[in-house]
């Protein structure tokens, strides 16, 4: 399993936009969104780093803090397999 832990990730214009509720269910929705359409090359970049395949991506954004994390799980367990990029 890969964890990803992203802090700040809101836009100005998100973070106004979060002080409503709608406006909450808004971003958590278009940010999916924009997840689910590169998933397949965020599968590759995790494919192409580590030599296993991702069997399944979670995620969720605050809206109060601006952190996000994204959750890859992984066929294989890494066991000190990840590559160095270089």
């Amino acid at each position: 399993m890969i964890v990803v832990r992203s802090r700040r990730v809101l836009t100005p214009a998100e973070i106004q936009l979060a002080k409503d509720p709608e406006g909450c269910r808004l971003i958590k929705e278009v940010r999916h969104r924009l997840l689910e359409g590169s998933r397949s090359i965020l599968e590759k970049m995790i494919l192409d780093r580590t030599g296993e395949k991702v069997i399944s991506l979670h995620t969720d954004i605050s809206t109060k803090t601006g952190e996000r994390i994204i959750i890859f799980s992984l066929k294989e367990d890494l066991g000190g397999k990840i590559r160095d990029p270089s």
